[in-house]
């Protein structure tokens, strides 16, 4: 039974850098937790959303989690009435600070409203040009080239997953599943390991099937008691988890330390499993409950 839970932070958004990664650091600090944060590096557009409000179950899930609460009205005008904000240019000290800080940095993508919007259809050519602009930005920010990858939104393609490989990348976060795998896809291998997240985000909960702030942490706790065979990884949102869900995050890093997971990056879960012994899945676009469309999945 691997006792370990790989914490995974994604950032996409000015604010959620700006205000988010500041408070998960000092959070994770205080409970000696360690994590994986994964950076969107371009313009924010967050305001281009709007172009989603007919898209089955988006106007509900933006009601479900208070969407404009979180991420506020300046955030919800970002692309539209007011110009993005670039989020390496504008926050590069702070996303320095969490490496400064000692924990691991990754990169998620360059646009990731433009990312995940069009990742599923895009061909070899769009999809190696727009992570290799996330690459360079991360590469001027930390000096040095990103050693993990973190799909924006749980979407890519077999394109995504090829050049992962091709740049060398350690290992990649990119879908959605149950356990760590080297990923195929149409019986293409890709030799690049695959650590998927593994449990539901607080986001896909809250409003769904009787589970409300108050009770969140204490489900989520559940699904971690009886332990795993191979651990487990949980994503984070900067936007969501380290503003007004802080104290629900804080809950879990307390209630997972009572239950004896240690709290680890994804490159340190990484090494408990010997990589060319990892088993072979297929990569297949499917739904996850409390998500919209249909995600990168391991089956």
């Amino acid at each position: 039974m691997l006792k370990q839970i790989a914490l995974k932070v994604d950032v996409e958004t000015f604010r959620g850098a700006r205000e988010g990664v500041p408070r998960l650091v000092d959070a994770l600090q205080r409970h000696h937790a360690q994590a994986t944060f994964f950076f969107s590096l371009g313009s924010d557009h967050s305001g281009r959303t709007i172009k989603h409000l007919f898209r089955s179950g988006f106007i509900n899930k933006a009601k479900r989690i208070s969407a404009f609460q979180h991420y506020g009205l300046k955030t919800l005008m970002y692309g539209t009435f007011l110009p993005g904000p670039n989020i390496g240019e504008k926050c590069a000290d702070t996303l320095r600070a969490v490496r400064d800080a000692g924990f691991e940095v990754g990169v998620r993508c360059d646009n990731r409203l433009r990312w995940e919007g069009q990742v599923v259809w895009q061909d070899e050519k769009w999809t190696q040009r727009e992570m290799d602009r996330a690459v360079d930005s991360f590469t001027r920010i930390f000096g040095d080239a990103p050693k993990a990858h973190a799909a924006a939104g749980w979407r890519t393609n077999r394109f995504g997953l090829r050049h992962t490989q091709h740049l060398g990348m350690e290992y990649s976060s990119d879908t959605r599943g149950t356990h760590p795998y080297m990923p195929t896809w149409d019986a293409e291998i890709i030799a690049c390991p695959q650590l998927p997240t593994t449990l539901p985000t607080l986001d896909e909960l809250i409003g769904r099937d009787g589970i409300t702030l108050e009770n969140v942490a204490q489900h989520v706790l559940s699904l971690t008691q009886a332990g795993c065979e191979t651990g487990h990884v949980f994503t984070l949102r900067a936007e969501l988890d380290g503003q007004i869900w802080l104290p629900i995050v804080e809950q879990l890093l307390q209630g997972w330390s009572e239950q004896g997971y240690e709290l680890v990056s994804l490159k340190h879960y990484l090494q408990n499993f010997t990589v060319p012994e990892l088993p072979r899945h297929e990569v297949k676009f499917a739904t996850v409950e409390g998500r919209i469309g249909k995600l990168a999945v391991q089956v």
